[in-house]
């Protein structure tokens, strides 16, 4: 029974010491990547970054970092309440420099599928609520927030912009706890929402159902944000319709490599329903 107990001991060391080590190696990759990076105007800067082996696996992100003390006021939502269209389209139609697609949507009839209200007005209300939609991302011309979604109703009185969507990811630099299920634990590409201890905001994107890019697991996503500096986080939709658009930067403006045509091209966009973007 002794040797039984020490074996245990010495395999279940071995695994924590061996998870350790490469969430280490991860960390470091990450934090000493030479990031492609390119302007887009003053306090916006484009980051993009392809991993041979992040997460024992291959990786291509696409983020747009956003100094706040320049461009809080920049900042807008839009949203269509029963039809849905691409993210580059809604980008186009208003005017925006950059653009990152929102919350989850209903695929049919359009329309969100978690509260959203924009400048004041309710777009959508929750149609059912669920473990995912527990976070919110909140802004107004002078304050911007990513919380738990405790009150959606009262934050929806106090700000004009508010989108319901998650998992939650970060809260004050720490990973929030995720449930155990298929959404969270497999790899699938990301869109994430996170605001750094610097007054800056990401709009992060990661691509997947590749062989280029094999996408992330919630607790993936939440490590490398952590890792990037976000002391808040939430998670937005994914999936086919993980966008970030650029004005001119392609000859769409789509910067990553939406998945719903099953190329890794700029091409394969999905229609969403709302749309964080800056002008």
């Amino acid at each position: 029974m002794y040797h039984l107990r020490t074996a245990v001991l010495a395999c279940i060391f071995f695994f924590v010491t061996a998870a350790f080590a490469q969430d280490n190696q991860d960390s470091i990759a990450v934090v000493t990547k030479s990031w492609k990076k390119t302007k887009v105007k003053k306090g916006i800067v484009w980051k993009q970054g392809h991993f041979d082996n992040l997460f024992d696996s291959e990786q291509e992100i696409n983020y747009v970092e956003i100094d706040l003390k320049k461009n809080l006021k920049k900042l807008y939502m839009a949203a269509e309440p029963s039809t849905l269209k691409p993210t580059s389209q809604l980008a186009l139609e208003h005017q925006a420099l950059v653009a990152v697609n929102g919350g989850f949507f209903d695929m049919k009839h359009g329309g969100a599928t978690d509260f959203i209200q924009v400048d004041h007005k309710v777009i959508n209300r929750t149609r059912q609520k669920t473990d995912r939609g527990n976070a919110l991302f909140l802004l107004s011309g002078e304050e911007i927030k990513v919380k738990a979604a405790t009150d959606t109703l009262y934050e929806a009185e106090n700000y004009p912009n508010v989108i319901l969507s998650g998992p939650l990811l970060v809260v004050d630099g720490k990973p929030y706890p995720l449930t155990k299920n298929a959404f969270n634990d497999n790899r699938h590409p990301r869109t994430a929402i996170a605001l750094t201890g610097d007054h800056k905001l990401l709009l992060f994107v990661v691509d997947g159902r590749s062989k280029s890019a094999h996408g992330m697991n919630l607790h993936e996503l939440s490590n490398i944000l952590r890792w990037l500096g976000a002391k808040e986080a939430m998670n937005l939709d994914g999936g086919g319709s993980s966008t970030l658009y650029i004005k001119g930067a392609t000859e769409n403006g789509v910067v990553n490599y939406p998945s719903d045509n099953k190329l890794f091209d700029h091409e394969g966009e999905r229609a969403v329903a709302n749309i964080i973007y800056v002008r």
